[in-house]
Order: C-alpha cells, then sequence, then structure tokens
C-alpha cells in the first residue's frame, strides 16, 4: 500500500487553522468526518489522545505523526495538514510543527498501520519532501508532491 492511496486529496488541509495539538487534532478530525460522512468524531478524537497521551508524535523536526487504532473506521485513512504559521504542538525538539500526518486505522490492521508509519518515515528522511510540501499551495498540489516522492522512493 502506498501513502498516494491512504492520502487522498480529498484528505489533505493546505491551510491548518490550528494554532496547538489540540487545535490541530479537532480540525483535522472534524475535516476528515465532513469527508467520510461520519459524526464519530469524539470517538476519533479519543484514539489519538490515547495514543499522544503515550508520548508526542512530534517526532520529526517541523512534522507530526498524529495516529490511532478505532473501530470506527473499516480500512486505513490518512489525513494531512499543513500549517503555513506553525503548530505548538508540544513535540520533542520543542519546536513547532508545520506538516501533520494523521492516520487511522481498525485495530485488525495493525500490521499495515505500521507499515504506513514506517512508509511516512522513509518520506520524512528526505527535506526535499518536507519543503515541497510546505512549497504546494492547494491539496492537488501537495497530493502530487507526496507521489512524486513516493514514486522515487519505490
Amino acid at each position: 500500500m502506498f501513502l498516494s492511496d491512504v492520502f487522498l486529496p480529498e484528505f489533505i488541509i493546505p491551510d491548518l487553522e490550528a494554532e496547538n495539538k489540540d487545535e490541530v487534532f479537532e480540525e483535522m478530525v472534524s475535516h476528515f468526518c465532513t469527508v467520510i460522512k461520519s459524526n464519530k468524531r469524539e470517538e476519533i478524537l479519543a484514539a489519538l489522545r490515547e495514543r499522544e497521551a503515550k508520548m508526542s508524535t512530534g517526532v520529526h523536526p517541523g512534522i507530526a505523526i498524529p495516529h490511532g487504532k478505532t473501530a470506527v473506521v473499516n480500512r486505513s485513512y490518512g489525513v494531512m495538514g499543513i500549517s503555513r504559521g506553525g503548530i505548538d504542538y508540544d513535540s520533542l525538539d520543542g519546536n513547532p510543527v508545520y506538516l501533520v500526518f494523521m492516520e487511522l486505522a481498525p485495530p485488525m490492521e495493525a500490521e499495515k498501520h505500521l507499515h504506513l508509519l514506517r512508509r511516512i518515515a522513509e518520506l520524512l528522511r528526505n527535506r526535499d519532501f518536507y519543503h515541497d510540501c510546505l512549497a504546494a499551495k492547494n491539496a492537488k498540489e501537495v497530493y502530487e508532491v507526496l507521489k512524486k516522492y513516493e514514486d522515487t522512493e519505490k
């Protein structure tokens, strides 16, 4: 499975408004629920917060990868967001986050969930990917950047 199969254009938010971790969770989950027409917002937020309570998912400079497993979804989904002003995320390095990859998976897809997290980490080793995502102006451009770098990683 490729990230471009999970982080579809309709799940990309090119201009996050959130200023802190709680707000970014709320904004991204609300967007996700609107797209898939779900009323399970609180359950999804609970899954993300439960995982985040173990350790911050702001693990790369400028990047956060919040994720959670929940029975609310029947397959893996990804929501990607870009903050132009930075998010106070309580990241491990103490710096703001500008690029957020939120990944949701059903409990029975633990292996696929880990595979997606590994794929994100692999792409993030290339700082050009990060900079090109931030330079993209809209969801379609962000998606094209994701596909471009994923194709070069194959």
